[in-house]
């Protein structure tokens, strides 16, 4: 089957669920973006607005068992993933109970229960930490997949290229998930890489199997990604998927950044009119697989959830200060036994 061209009918469930997923991400994030200025969530924080078709698309591909590492835009991939949100809420809020014991902040975010594995801010340093999962999954025999997400941006690195031709090589099972957002920081594609060459042909160097997907259209960006996990995890190795999408907030903060000029007011406005949620929430509508009612319910719900989230996470402590060297090295136990 070529996901591309020849998509089966979802069925309710799971059409509910992308909507959930995509609706949960916006929720939280501009629930962030409004509580932010209150100067208690103390480390930097990069939204994912605008992207989550992407984020839920991709995650829900993806089974329980299987995992999955992002970068430092990472809040869509956590919670579509499954990631506690009361673990991260207090972790960017610098909380104790926080999902990485409130050291780390909103681009350390990591639930190893729901298998995603950690986010980490140096960009394209995610990459060859995945395939190195993967591979390593692979060597035990384990059946599983791992998703690695990336920006347009690492795909600039060199760590980028020798992780892709390592899992060529090895036909490991991991599948890259690029959101091509256009910017780089404020550095826009033209800039950065050369005209008429797409990401999805650069990965394709490296003789693995490419496709490029509108990012906004969260049952593509499922199908797609679905029939690539599969094969993947059959043994048919590693899986790049470039997708098109646009983030609407500031590079880094919970503003918004026009006027600073590297990008324009139409380029902007014509990526609102294209919101994956909301297009998506009408196209549910028109078809009848859900009610206003059901709507109006579920963003209740979702609201609720974030607002104990956020009571959760304030009233938590602080990390005690003594404790601050936890985690930096291994103990000595551990480095016996892993001799």
């Amino acid at each position: 089957m070529n996901p591309l061209t020849e998509r089966p009918h979802l069925d309710r469930p799971t059409r509910l669920a992308l909507y959930r997923a995509m609706l949960t991400i916006r929720t939280v994030e501009e629930g962030i973006a409004e509580l932010y200025p209150e100067q208690e969530m103390r480390c930097p924080v990069h939204l994912c607005i605008g992207q989550e078709a992407a984020e839920a698309g991709s995650a829900l591909a993806l089974e329980q068992r299987d995992y999955a590492v992002s970068g430092h835009r990472s809040h869509g991939h956590y919670l579509a993933k499954g990631g506690d949100l009361k673990g991260m809420m207090a972790e960017i809020y610098g909380k104790a109970d926080g999902c990485a014991g409130g050291k780390g902040g909103s681009m350390h975010l990591i639930d190893q229960d729901a298998g995603f594995l950690g986010a980490v801010p140096i960009v394209g340093s995610t990459i060859p930490i995945g395939v190195g999962i993967a591979w390593g999954a692979q060597l035990k025999g384990e059946d599983r997949v791992t998703m690695v997400f990336l920006g347009d941006g690492a795909t600039e690195s060199g760590v980028f290229h020798e992780s892709l031709n390592l899992a060529a090589v090895q036909k490991v099972p991991v599948v890259f998930i690029c959101e091509n957002n256009l910017y780089s920081v404020y550095s826009p594609m033209h800039v950065r890489q050369p005209e008429g060459r797409t990401i999805a042909d650069l990965a394709g160097g490296h003789g693995i199997e490419c496709h490029i997907a509108d990012g906004n259209d969260v049952e593509a960006v499922y199908q797609l990604c679905k029939v690539a996990v599969e094969g993947s995890r059959r043994g048919a190795g590693p899986v790049f998927i470039e997708l098109s999408t646009y983030r609407w907030r500031e590079h880094c903060g919970p503003n918004f950044d026009n006027q600073l000029g590297y990008r324009t007011e139409e380029e902007y406005l014509a990526w609102r009119d294209r919101d994956p949620v909301s297009l998506y929430r009408e196209r549910l509508l028109r078809d009848g697989a859900i009610t206003n009612a059901e709507l109006d319910r579920l963003q209740d719900e979702l609201t609720l959830e974030f607002a104990g989230a956020i009571a959760f996470a304030k009233a938590a402590a602080f990390p005690a200060a003594e404790r601050a060297g936890d985690h930096v090295y291994a103990d000595e136990g551990s480095r016996r036994s892993a001799s």
